[in-house]
């Protein structure tokens, strides 16, 4: 399956690029790809005014319309997912999501910010268009603590959590496989056709001319 995952988060390091990269890990004997969008790396003049003619910009919605699979991880900062991750949104087409399986991740300060994704995350990828959303995994901050030498971790709590939702990715992965087997084989049929079609006009052409000599 075709799996990406945007990070919303404005920091190198954080709580929830770590829960993203564990999901990822997760998935990754099932993907047939796997990228990573991280907003903050993509042009920030490009990403505020919307300029679609942008390489990496064009990349990564790109990358977004190719996938299967979407996870979408963000930092929540006052009942609200982030602003970078709002501005990456903006930039999807109507219906961006459509068809697409979500798997919504966010961290924060307690769980408060819990109603966030209810409230804020879950009505806009709604709105592009995403109807089968997994249930969320929300993590607060000291469930993702922070290690002297090694980064964040996630406490077994919430890998458990992550699991039981990504499980429900995993168990698609046959069916995501015909989906691709039968993509391939509409494109190479388009394909056939298309060379079909040219040399029946080709031919007719030479009729012609045969004819009306």
């Amino acid at each position: 399956m075709k799996i990406v995952g945007i990070l919303g988060s404005p920091s190198v390091s954080s709580r929830s690029g770590t829960l993203l990269q564990h999901a990822q890990t997760a998935l990754q004997d099932v993907a047939s790809s796997l990228h990573t969008i991280s907003v903050r790396e993509l042009p920030a003049e490009a990403l505020l005014h919307a300029q679609f003619d942008h390489p990496l910009i064009r990349q990564a919605l790109h990358e977004v319309h190719e996938a299967q699979v979407v996870l979408v991880s963000t930092p929540i900062y006052k009942a609200a997912y982030s602003g970078l991750l709002k501005a990456f949104l903006d930039l999807l087409p109507q219906d961006g999501l459509r068809d697409k399986t979500i798997v919504p991740l966010a961290t924060g300060g307690s769980i408060a910010h819990l109603l966030a994704l209810d409230y804020a995350l879950k009505p806009v990828l709604s709105a592009l268009g995403a109807r089968d959303i997994l249930d969320p995994v929300f993590a607060t901050d000291p469930q993702i603590p922070k290690h002297d030498t090694e980064g964040y971790r996630l406490l077994p709590e919430v890998q458990e959590r992550l699991g039981r939702t990504l499980q429900t990715v995993i168990a698609r992965n046959d069916e995501f496989l015909r989906q691709e087997d039968a993509a391939r084989e509409r494109e190479a049929l388009l394909s056939r056709l298309q060379v079909s079609s040219h040399d029946d006009t080709t031919r007719w052409a030479s009729s012609d001319v045969r004819w009306s000599t």
